[in-house]
């Protein structure tokens, strides 16, 4: 459903960033703050309504036009040409010269913003339960780990479900391998587990770590990502299993029985290499100097297409575009759509944007990210003051027309996550921030829910 995200977004777009124009202060000063509730909902409402017509405009182009399923078709088409974009490889490279070459094409003023990013290489890799029984076990090494020797590592298993079990049984963990077999709660907090439990291990002796997968559903699949070792600590080889084979260790050692596991891992570090944020814009024609930053990530890990993390909220974020540039509608801000590099490793490329203009930070009224999957859109996310809620109310009605009504809390993401750090609302899967409201209203972080 592709086209039905990139039509939430550019009604998000261009809605949000044309209507608060007339209620935006000139500045950061608190005295717009004296405006009353009523007059900014009656003032927005009224604004917001106006853009029905241009609302309608788009739904027709997206889902009857000549762009229906134009993203899609872009997104399968740079996934079978490119493949696989881990950060520091060369399928990378090609990728940001792809989409650098086709949004040229598409009519669109582009360039490229140089960073330096991770090259971390995976090599190969495997392990296998020698005891109680033989079993091979899915396995993926997490990025930034070390290698394991070239005779790799053989070792008894402590099986923990806590990184809190982990310090009470911290006696047990000597030149063992600790599998973590951690229930999932929620990403955002049993991830932790992923990033930091090769060092918390390491810190108890452990010489390596199996993770369970971060995911509430398997089919025997290990998932990879980063993780992050701490200063002054040991490090040890860590990777992720998968949910089943946690489960089985954990049930074989509360039977009291010896698990020992076979552990090979040739991954390495290299060092940091040139890469590119990847930006294209249309001008505004009012105010060219405000920005409204829409943006996903090229990069993606080396074990799969890429094209849900994050090639589908690269592709609808340039589409975004697109339908602007289809429509001859002009914005009064520059709409900038910024394609990550390196965001798999931490949000490397985000931040290096960040630094690099933060400096003009005012000039930011929007800032944008799909990264949680271009499924069906059913809610739009926020967080902020009363008066901004009654605004994002207005918004979402012109939203109705594909049935997205619901206005829910909460927001976060790791690409616009510096924004957020420095006061700027923001949130993920089309979280924006919009500057001058969050110092006319106090305005929140928000973003389109889906499922």
């Amino acid at each position: 459903m592709a086209w039905v995200w990139r039509l939430l977004f550019i009604l998000m777009l261009w809605t949000v960033c044309k209507s608060h124009l007339h209620f935006a202060p000139s500045s950061r000063e608190t005295s717009a703050a004296a405006a009353s509730n009523k007059t900014v909902k009656t003032g927005i409402a009224a604004e917001v309504a106006g853009y029905t017509d241009v609302a309608k405009r788009i739904i027709d182009l997206a889902v009857f036009g000549a762009a229906r399923n134009r993203s899609y078709t872009r997104l399968a088409d740079f996934t079978d040409t490119i493949g696989t974009r881990v950060s520091g490889s060369n399928n990378l490279d090609m990728g940001i010269k792809y989409m650098y070459n086709a949004m040229v094409k598409d009519g669109l003023d582009v360039h490229l913003e140089p960073v330096k990013i991770p090259h971390w290489v995976r090599g190969k890799e495997s392990a296998q339960m020698l005891l109680p029984r033989t079993k091979s076990l899915a396995v993926l090494g997490l990025g930034s780990s070390v290698g394991t020797p070239p005779e790799g590592i053989k070792a008894e298993v402590l099986v923990v479900q806590s990184f809190e079990e982990l310090k009470q049984r911290a006696s047990e963990a000597t030149g063992k391998i600790v599998v973590f077999n951690q229930p999932f709660v929620s990403y955002g907090k049993t991830v932790a587990y992923r990033a930091f439990g090769a060092s918390e291990a390491a810190k108890v002796g452990a010489v390596a770590t199996l993770i369970r997968s971060i995911t509430p559903f398997s089919i025997n699949s290990p998932h990879t990502g980063w993780q992050n070792y701490q200063d002054g600590v040991r490090r040890i080889p860590t990777a992720c299993i998968t949910v089943e084979d946690a489960e089985l260790m954990w049930r074989i050692a509360q039977r009291g029985q010896q698990i020992v596991v076979q552990l090979n891992m040739e991954a390495k570090t290299l060092p940091d290499v040139g890469s590119f944020n990847t930006v294209a814009e249309i001008r505004g024609w009012q105010h060219p100097n405000q920005v409204v930053v829409l943006s996903g990530h090229l990069d993606s890990w080396d074990v799969g297409q890429g094209a849900m993390d994050d090639g589908g909220g690269a592709m609808i974020s340039w589409e975004a575009l697109s339908l602007i540039k289809d429509l001859g509608l002009r914005p009064r801000r520059t709409l900038r759509t910024i394609l990550w590099t390196a965001e798999e490793q931490g949000g490397v490329g985000a931040q290096q944007y960040f630094k690099l203009h933060k400096g003009n930070m005012s000039n930011f009224d929007l800032v944008m990210e799909s990264d949680l999957g271009t499924f069906t859109p059913v809610a739009l996310q926020f967080t902020g003051s009363d008066a901004a809620r009654k605004v994002m109310e207005e918004v979402v009605k012109l939203l109705a027309p594909i049935n997205v009504t619901k206005l829910e809390d909460n927001g976060e993401g790791t690409d616009i996550s510096p924004w957020m750090k420095v006061g700027v609302p923001v949130g993920p899967s089309y979280g924006f921030s919009i500057n001058s409201f969050f110092s006319f209203f106090n305005f929140g972080r928000c973003f389109l829910n889906s499922q």
